[in-house]
């Protein structure tokens, strides 16, 4: 009833459409994957869990359609999307719904630097397209998307756009410490990655205003994507950062059906040891690996959070048509 609202959701069916005008254009054909999974996977969170009494099986709401648009590469589709729901049993904030829409899309005989040469392009296409500008303003902060946009290691940015000491980049106990000292806190399945990931969190992410590349993740956070060549302990990965928040994520993909399972082995290892958003052991995608799967690289885009720059809205309750909400008092 609120002529607001309604203009801003005409404005999120625009942007929808806007990417999937884009991607079919470039010969990328839409596809649907599963929505429950026998194993939770493509991406480090804790799923929603479900039963399937005619099976009698556990299964749960997928995390990330990433394992199922990767076998349709195996199976020869080289370029695929899917704009579609996923499901992370995570609290409520600004930023997060437990249920959000995202497009992923995968591409065969391409890196992570082509993939960000494209969202450049895609992110220009849909701003002209649903805005008529890549300039905009998000809550008061000036926004332009005219590329070239700037890019950055992840290490190099906890340094120098973060503010940390270079020792904590090569000494785990020096990175707890300074983690400590901004006030945040480890959890005991922590690995050296993560509290890397959460000085970065704390001291870089909040300062990447105008859309920033930040490149080569550490491999022990990064389970899904392809090692670089020439450092074996970074992967081929960027994440995009607008105003602040993570609007997307990509990597070379890792095609090594060894490594993938060894990677997986860890991922298992440390759900056992209590982190409850560690990967499962998925043997199924590993033997659909071991078909071959050509180099590749693929990509997730949140729709919910570009919808809220574009729309210049302040939380992600306001651009998805029934969020969840806490229960009210009484």
């Amino acid at each position: 009833m609120n002529e607001d609202s309604r203009r801003l959701f005409l404005l999120r069916s625009r942007i929808v459409g806007a990417l999937r005008e884009f991607m079919t254009a470039r010969n990328f054909i839409e596809v649907e994957t599963p929505m429950m999974h026998t194993i939770p996977g493509g991406a480090v969170a804790k799923p929603f869990e479900t039963f399937h009494h005619a099976l009698n099986r556990r299964l749960y709401l997928r995390i990330a359609p990433e394992l199922y648009l990767k076998r349709l590469l195996v199976g020869g589709f080289d370029r695929v999307f899917e704009i579609n729901r996923c499901f992370r049993n995570e609290g409520l904030s600004i930023q997060h719904n437990p249920e959000f829409t995202i497009m992923e899309f995968y591409q065969s005989y391409a890196d992570f630097t082509e993939l960000m040469d494209l969202t450049e392009e895609m992110f220009v296409f849909v701003a002209e397209k649903t805005i008529g500008s890549t300039n905009l303003t998000y809550q008061g902060t000036p926004i332009n998307f005219r590329p070239p946009w700037p890019r950055v290691r992840f290490d190099r940015a906890v340094v120098e756009i973060g503010g940390a000491p270079e020792n904590i980049l090569s000494s785990p106990s020096a990175a707890l410490s300074y983690l400590k000292s901004l006030g945040g806190e480890k959890a005991d399945t922590d690995i050296p990655g993560k509290i890397l990931a959460k000085i970065f969190d704390l001291q870089v992410e909040p300062k990447l205003v105008n859309p920033t590349f930040v490149t080569y993740y550490p491999a022990d956070i990064s389970p899904l994507a392809r090692r670089n060549g020439k450092e074996p302990n970074l992967t081929d990965r960027f994440e995009l950062f607008v105003s602040g928040r993570e609007l997307a994520n990509a990597f070379s993909e890792l095609n090594d059906p060894l490594d993938q399972r060894e990677r997986f082995r860890r991922q298992a290892a440390e759900r056992a040891a209590g982190d409850e958003e560690g990967m499962h052991m998925d043997e199924d995608y590993v033997r659909a690996l071991m078909y071959g799967m050509p180099p590749a690289a693929g990509e997730g885009v949140g729709i919910d959070r570009l919808v809220m720059l574009l729309a210049n809205a302040p939380a992600i309750k306001d651009v998805i048509l029934f969020p969840h909400l806490k229960p009210t008092a009484g």
